[in-house]
């Protein structure tokens, strides 16, 4: 069963003290692009949490969150007692007003409060990788779902083209019948005598040419190939689109040498058919 690259995941973890959040997002991309945003004292553990969400979505570009807000009377956060203090005197040098309003201003000035940092508590790092699965379970569910939508969409596309190619297989032997018609009527006009056998010859020579068996059959293998593909376990998006980039290559030959309007015309139908494929495609893991 195929799956979509784009998705979402949120997960909350309530504790004591605190409240932690983790919120992934992904969407296509051609190989794993990871986007990390956490508080700074986290930072020790990117490296293993990023390694954690690669082996779980293997494809796309994808931003992480952890949020980490603090519920109860804990604060990293103090003022810096000496460095207000020196503000408060140079602004009293520079103009005059009573201890609250400079304190009000001094405040505002850099390294006005100091953190202190702190080390990322065991049992808090093992529920941050809990809201991280969680996270994971639902933003991998969200995928799956996608692919489901996608993979009808594919089926439905699949069994147009094969459609479309029944119907050029019935009109083949017309389309020969018109073509050797044509080149008859061309020597005719030119009122010129020929030896039967040799212009039978030339005549079986171009219909050669044109005809377009093998095509037929490939594409038919290859569209076959597809479907088998798209219900395997694993999702693999890239050789949906190689064999994709096969059933073009026979649908443009079957183009090239169909020479007769009415199989022209399938053949355009079938080029739609397989540019919405594509384009869907960019977006299967």
């Amino acid at each position: 069963m195929i799956q979509s690259m784009t998705g979402f995941g949120k997960h909350v973890i309530q504790l004591p003290n605190k409240k932690i959040t983790v919120e992934i997002k992904s969407l296509n991309s051609k190989s794993i692009d990871l986007n990390a945003r956490m508080p700074s004292n986290y930072r020790e553990k990117e490296l293993e949490l990023r390694k954690i969400i690669a082996n779980s979505l293997v494809r796309g570009k994808v931003d992480f969150s952890l949020y980490v807000e603090l519920t109860g009377d804990e604060t990293t956060s103090q003022v810096n007692e000496v460095a207000v203090k020196q503000y408060m005197n140079q602004l009293q040098n520079i103009a005059t007003g009573d201890d609250l309003r400079l304190l009000e201003m001094a405040l505002r000035f850099p390294d006005a409060m100091k953190t202190a940092k702190e080390d990322i508590d065991e049992v808090e790092y093992l529920e941050i990788k809990k809201a991280l699965q969680g996270a994971l379970v639902e933003i991998n569910k969200f995928r799956s779902e996608e692919g489901s939508v996608l993979e009808k969409d594919f089926m439905d596309r699949i069994t147009a083209l094969q459609q479309l190619l029944t119907d050029v297989v019935a009109i083949d032997p017309e389309r020969q019948a018109t073509i050797r018609e044509r080149l008859e009527k061309a020597v005719q006009d030119l009122k010129t005598d020929l030896d039967e056998n040799r212009f039978e010859q030339e005549l079986i020579y171009y219909l050669e040419k044109y005809d377009i068996t093998e095509e037929k059959v490939r594409l038919a293998n290859h569209l076959d190939y597809f479907s088998k593909t798209l219900r395997s376990k694993d999702s693999n998006g890239k050789k949906l689109g190689f064999i994709s980039q096969e059933i073009g290559r026979e649908i443009n030959t079957i183009g090239s040498k169909a020479n007769y309007a009415p199989m022209q015309q399938l053949v355009v139908q079938m080029k739609d058919e397989l540019e919405k494929i594509k384009e869907q495609m960019l977006n299967v893991l």
